[in-house]
């Protein structure tokens, strides 16, 4: 059994997600960010960056939602969640995950968080500003180039899905309309309907 660390509102619901998907055997962690419990001796023994997801395996502590989505498709490989018999298509759910990691969570932690970046009250004023404009130009590039279909890799569900999925959530609080993606917006929607989704919803709101 395996245990996942994570807090509501986060990219660990990507994971949470993918471990329903595959039926594996996890149990929940929450940690409490409300009281900064990510900072706590305890919890940076786990992973020192002080932040979720973190996945607890029989092998390793595992930390960065790419890598986790990854592990669980190889670990379950009967739940085809990835193309592990294809290099190149596997490479590019990848390149997907990478990018929301890299590039859209980044655009929007500026306005969550952007204290990491700077002390001047101004400087995070004008990150903060920022956001709706930097996450649009994020999800016009997925909506035009990267929805190959009715899933993220085309016709096949992938762990891609349920990480473009977690991040689309946050598109409300960045001040952008989902509805002017009407793919993503789709893509939203049939992630909602699927049952490991609100599976995984309804345990984080334990």
């Amino acid at each position: 059994m395996v245990t996942l660390f994570y807090s509501p509102g986060t990219c660990a619901l990507a994971t949470h997600i993918a471990l329903e998907e595959a039926g594996a055997d996890y149990t929940l962690r929450r940690v409490d960010f409300a009281n900064t419990e990510q900072r706590s001796p305890d919890y940076l023994a786990i992973n020192p960056k002080g932040r979720v997801p973190s996945l607890v395996t029989e092998d390793a502590v595992l930390t960065e939602t790419p890598a986790l989505l990854a592990w669980v498709a190889q670990t379950h490989p009967e739940a085809e969640l990835a193309p592990l018999d294809d290099p190149s298509a596997f490479a590019r759910a990848q390149s997907f995950n990478s990018y929301l990691c890299s590039t859209v969570h980044v655009a929007h932690a500026h306005g969550r968080r952007a204290i990491r970046w700077t002390d001047d009250p101004a400087a995070i004023e004008a990150l903060q500003a920022k956001v709706p404009e930097t996450m649009a130009a994020c999800y016009a590039l997925i909506e035009e180039s990267f929805l190959q279909g009715p899933w993220v890799m085309g016709e096949r569900y992938s762990i891609c899905d349920p990480y473009l999925y977690t991040i689309s959530s946050w598109l409300g609080d960045d001040n952008v309309d989902i509805a002017d993606y009407p793919k993503v917006a789709d893509h939203f929607r049939r992630m909602g309907e699927r049952p490991a989704v609100q599976r995984a919803l309804a345990g984080q709101q334990g």
